[in-house]
């Protein structure tokens, strides 16, 4: 079953000095991230981010590979997601996905696809899952049995 989780997070980029001359030179950056969760996933995550910028204004991308540990649901684990972002002269595209097989603990088995907002500078996430059943958990008729 698809579940929902929604809140906030706060992030803090930290730019990374570039590998080489031809990565300056090519306008790549390259970012460590922090993350605070609230609302229904709490906790923090940790990752990097490489990205791309063009002369034209508004026209850049990015990926991301970042690890959440925290409580979602009521269950405690980590997993990773996975981003995708464009931006096309001021349009963006961003795609989060959760890696597969990268659940542990109880998020073991998660799978899904988080949707982030910016307003007013603060930062909103949707995120659309589903995990395996809780070991021990039974359901009869929609409700949970004793």
């Amino acid at each position: 079953m698809t579940m929902h989780a929604s809140g906030t997070f706060e992030v803090k980029l930290n730019v990374q000095k570039a590998d080489s001359k031809a990565a300056e030179s090519a306008s790549l950056g390259r970012m460590s991230i922090e993350k605070q969760f609230q609302g229904d996933l709490t906790g923090t995550s940790a990752g990097e981010m490489l990205s791309a910028g063009t002369e034209v204004p508004g026209s850049a991308g990015y990926v991301a590979m970042e690890r959440v540990d925290g409580t979602l649901g009521g269950r405690a684990g980590t997993f990773v997601l996975q981003h995708s972002g464009t931006m096309t002269r001021g349009e963006p595209q961003l795609s989060v996905s959760v890696v597969p097989d990268s659940g542990t603990g109880e998020l073991l088995g998660i799978t899904g696809m988080l949707g982030i907002k910016i307003i007013e500078k603060k930062h909103f996430y949707e995120f659309e899952y589903t995990l395996p059943e809780a070991p021990g958990a039974s359901w009869i008729s929609g409700t949970p049995a004793d």
